[in-house]
Parts: structure tokens; sequence; C-alpha cells
């Protein structure tokens, strides 16, 4: 199966250019090592309606898979959750207790993550932490399940 993946990085550093994005470049890089395509990326600060306006955007060109990274914290600026979940029809938590738990064995910092999966229309979206390794870290931890969930929601589009 062909996945077409979006990567948005949420950071309001980044996204002024105080530094450089090196979460974004880090996910494209292992989204291909699975063999997924990144098709589109974006860089965008921590806004809740910028961050959606952004999840939309990818949707609308066609990401089956948007990965974001950023804002899953617990600083006052930490607003991804949030608004994944105003427009997600559906939370799936195992992705998100996946990756603290083998992120624990990592790091105890892992516990203050909120890092989370939804699905949004039939697109799956997993919010990953802002640091380019601990991305890729909890990536790998739930890349198992990418393919099945996008084929059960590819399947459910065939079938409503």
């Amino acid at each position: 199966m062909q996945i077409d993946a979006g990567i948005i990085t949420i950071s309001d550093r980044a996204a002024t250019g105080v530094y450089e994005d090196l979460a974004g470049p880090a996910l494209k890089r292992a989204v291909e090592g699975y063999g997924w395509r990144a098709v589109f990326e974006s860089l965008v600060p921590d806004e809740i309606a910028v961050i959606q306006r952004a999840i939309r955007q990818q949707i609308a060109r066609g990401c089956k898979l948007v990965l974001t990274s950023g804002g899953t914290g617990v600083g006052p600026r930490d607003v991804t959750p949030e608004a994944v979940r105003a427009i997600a029809s559906t939370e799936l938590p195992g992705f998100g207790e996946t990756m603290r738990r083998e992120s624990l064995k990592l790091t105890k910092t892992a516990i203050l993550s909120r890092s989370l999966a939804a699905v949004i229309g039939r697109t799956l979206i997993i919010c990953l932490p802002g640091k380019p390794t601990a991305a890729v870290e909890c990536l790998s931890f739930v890349a198992d399940a990418v393919p099945h969930c996008l084929e059960v929601l590819r399947q459910a589009q065939t079938t409503c």
C-alpha cells in the first residue's frame, strides 16, 4: 500500500526563523525509510487555528497520514492535542499510550508527553514530540500499525 504522508512541524521559534526546523527533515527521512512518501511539508506556529488549517490543507492535498511534530508537552503554548481533538472524529488512545510507554524506557520525562493519534475523515493524524530524535523514535513505536489503520479507513470509505 502506498502511503502519502504530510509532515507539519509546529514551533513558534522555527516558524519565525529563530532556529532551523530539524524535526520536519528527520521525520521525512523516517517516512521514506518506511517506504512511504512525504508529499507535503509545512512549518507553523503554536496556534490552534493555524495548526488545524495546516492539517486540513494536507488532507485536501491527498495525505492519508499526517504527522505533526511539536506542541505535545505541558508548556502554555503546547496546543497541538487540543487543535487535533477539536477537529477529529475519533481518537486512537493506543498510539499515545504506546509512544509514552516505549519512550519511558529511554527518558523519565516521557510521562509529560501528550502525544496522540486521531482520525479526521479518512486520514490518520499522529502527533509526535518536537525533539527530532523523540519524534522519529515515537513514530517507530507505532509505525507497524499505520498501514493496517489506513487500510481499515480506506475500506470504510468504499463501504460508506
